[in-house]
């Protein structure tokens, strides 16, 4: 290109990216009054038309530059733009298809081919590319890229299961004729292993894992190793796995949690595994179990306060030794769990970590209760702490005699008396930072929502809201409390409030998906009320971008994670795409804003063609919740249900049978017949 045209075309390419289509197609006409025939300045002008929506004059120019076959890769690119935002997917594949087998020694061609089927999740046609591709170049990542397409291939829902294992045979084939082991990269590695694993060809693998190369490349990428051990269960080599993983956290100070897991696994191996447990086979387990006990203890007592995984795996054996009545001291579990509060009692993660363990009855909850209650400091942030998660414990195994309205209500104020002493500890933080005593706030705004329950009194739901409001005043930046928030007001009728807390929230990208059901799950009801907030109409349409930009983004991002050779990462990717393309959420939104448009627009023939129709293939779908109903913490007792269980509307968060509701007769009248 001439330095003269390079002038020219610069500033179109600086409108297109300024968003000044307009501007950018005068340029365009100017050029093509000059050259007439150039196919880059038609590709640019047709990207600008796509852009204003102007889809029939865009689609007349792109059939005239497909039609010229370019080779040119500033054109090819600017048409790959153009045809897909035309949604001409396999019309992009075709298009570099043919600028390639017109230069059949251009790499670049031939990569963008292959990112081109990828795009589109074409792993056969991508597969047979990039065997081309290593046939003519002679480049080992190719053959590594027709191997990975190939699993895909195996791996896709639609493959019919008699090909799967001859497409994983093929991987194979083709993988065991590269000229550089698989070894040279961790990647590499794991899709050799990957492959075995599926063939369960377990002595290859155990061949390569035992190798001094494959020892290197498993110690420094844990996706390898999880896939090695992995391997080493599914060969039945638990014992062995148990003993490496042993002297990976005594040798190597390898403090990963799988490898405690490990070690606990072969410990109770045999009798997890047998459907008959003898006596014999119980001695040798207790065996087991007190060498696991002396070898943990070892473990804690080095770390000390460092790491917490010892102290854990030390609760987690005496759980299972329970549940296999292996057990032989009665208030073990007692003491475990006292002395790892003792020692991380001032971690935030304390209640979680305890919550599987602590479920106490009788004398050993009457002493945990007693012990629990000694910690009531709040002079430091650490002593905050430790007594924040003392008073989740206790209220966690609380019993049903202990739930009345009477010692709840006192409870509620314990909190907010708590609280109000552990705000002096955050009264110089700035607005960006959490206070260190939200959770008391939480706490007590639970504990009414636990008094409404008992009570059936709407008053304490308005006491609920008091706390959280008065703790967001103070902690701006608490998505929990604000969570918290959405919740009550959607219970007390309150939709603007709930949906002003759900804008500050400010979800982004993939968190639209997963939490969103937070206030567009039943919005329709909300928004057609009469005190409706008719917005709610706009959020369900801001909520949907992710979804519209969703298969381009996850399909860039594999076509990187190819070209940079992290196959690792490849099917996280596909399986993103694919629990969006499908997801239960985009659909029960959908449903929602077109109830709302049904209500609120006249009953147009766009809209019974456009929305109506298109709610038809919904319940065709294998959907996927991606909703993240965990997001919310539970402090309530373990007798109750759970805070999110009280406070979903109707009792249920809606899903696909809740969908399909009639619609009008009238409405249905416009929609073609089934």
């Amino acid at each position: 290109m001439s330095s003269t045209f390079d002038r020219q075309i610069r500033p179109i390419y600086d409108a297109i990216d300024t968003g000044s289509n307009k501007s950018a197609i005068v340029a365009c006409n100017k050029l093509l009054k000059k050259q007439p025939k150039n196919s880059l300045v038609k590709a640019l002008k047709a990207l600008a038309l796509v852009r204003l929506q102007k889809v029939e004059e865009s689609l007349v120019l792109s059939e005239e530059i497909l039609a010229a076959k370019p080779t040119d890769e500033s054109t090819l690119a600017a048409m790959s733009h153009v045809l897909r935002g035309l949604g001409r997917h396999s019309d992009i594949v075709t298009m570099y298809d043919t600028a390639w087998r017109q230069q059949p020694s251009n790499d670049d061609l031939a990569i963008q081919t292959f990112s081109a089927n990828a795009r589109t999740g074409n792993w056969k046609a991508a597969q047979q590319v990039a065997a081309r591709m290593h046939k003519q170049f002679q480049e080992d990542r190719y053959l590594y890229w027709s191997v990975f397409c190939a699993v895909l291939q195996a791996n896709d829902p639609a493959t019919p299961p008699a090909l799967r294992p001859v497409l994983y045979k093929l991987a194979h084939r083709l993988i065991s004729s590269a000229t550089i082991p698989s070894f040279v990269s961790a990647d590499r590695f794991y899709v050799h292993l990957m492959i075995l694993k599926e063939l369960q060809m377990y002595d290859e693998a155990t061949k390569l894992l035992e190798s001094e190369m494959g020892r290197a490349v498993c110690r420094t990428s844990l996706v390898c190793d999880e896939l090695r051990r992995e391997i080493w269960t599914l060969k039945g080599s638990i014992k062995e796995e148990g003993q490496r993983a042993q002297d990976k956290v005594l040798k190597q100070g390898d403090r990963n949690w799988l490898e405690f897991l490990s070690v606990l696994d072969a410990t109770f191996s045999d009798v997890a595994s047998a459907k008959e447990v003898d006596d014999a086979a119980k001695e040798s387990c207790k065996e087991l179990i007190n060498k696991t006990q002396q070898f943990l203890a070892q473990v804690a007592d080095r770390d000390g306060m460092r790491d917490r995984s010892g102290p854990l795996a030390l609760l987690e054996l005496e759980v299972r030794a329970r549940k296999y009545g292996l057990s032989t001291d009665a208030s073990a579990l007692y003491a475990l769990a006292q002395s790892y509060f003792s020692q991380f009692g001032n971690k935030a993660c304390c209640y979680e970590d305890l919550l599987p363990y602590v479920r106490f009855e009788g004398a050993d909850l009457a002493q945990w209760t007693a012990f629990l209650e000694t910690h009531t400091q709040t002079d430091t942030v650490d002593d905050l702490q430790r007594t924040i998660n003392a008073l989740k414990l206790v209220r966690y195994n609380l019993t049903q005699d202990e739930l009345t309205p009477e010692q709840e209500t006192k409870r509620a104020a314990l909190y907010m008396e708590t609280y109000s002493k552990g705000l002096k500890l955050g009264v110089d933080l700035p607005d960006t930072e959490l206070q260190p005593a939200d959770d008391l706030v939480l706490l007590a705004s639970q504990t009414y929502v636990s008094l409404w329950k008992i009570t059936n009194d709407a008053t304490h739901l308005y006491r609920a809201v008091a706390v959280l409001e008065f703790g967001i005043t103070k902690s701006k930046q608490s998505y929990l409390i604000r969570m918290h928030l959405i919740r009550l007001y959607q219970l007390l009728g309150a939709p603007s409030l709930a949906l002003e807390h759900y804008r500050l929230l400010n979800a982004k990208q993939i968190q639209t998906d997963t939490v969103s059901h937070l206030i567009l799950s039943r919005c329709s009801t909300f928004s057609l009320s009469s005190l409706g907030d008719l917005t709610y109409s706009n959020e369900c349409m801001e909520a949907s971008q992710i979804y519209l930009g969703n298969s381009q983004d996850t399909a860039d991002f594999i076509v990187r994670a190819f070209v940079s050779e992290k196959y690792s990462q490849i099917p996280d990717f596909v399986a993103l795409e694919d629990r969006l393309d499908n997801s239960l959420q985009r659909d029960i939104m959908k449903m929602e804003h077109v109830r709302m448009r049904v209500a609120h627009e006249p009953v147009t023939s766009d809209l019974v063609d456009m929305e109506l129709i298109e709610l038809k293939f919904i319940f065709d779908r294998l959907h996927f919740d991606n909703r993240d109903f965990d997001i919310l913490p539970n402090y309530q007792p373990r007798i109750q249900p759970s805070f999110h269980e009280q406070t979903v509307l109707f009792g249920k968060p809606p899903g696909v049978t809740t969908m399909a509701i009639p619609l009008p007769e009238s409405l249905h009248q416009g929609l073609p017949a089934s």
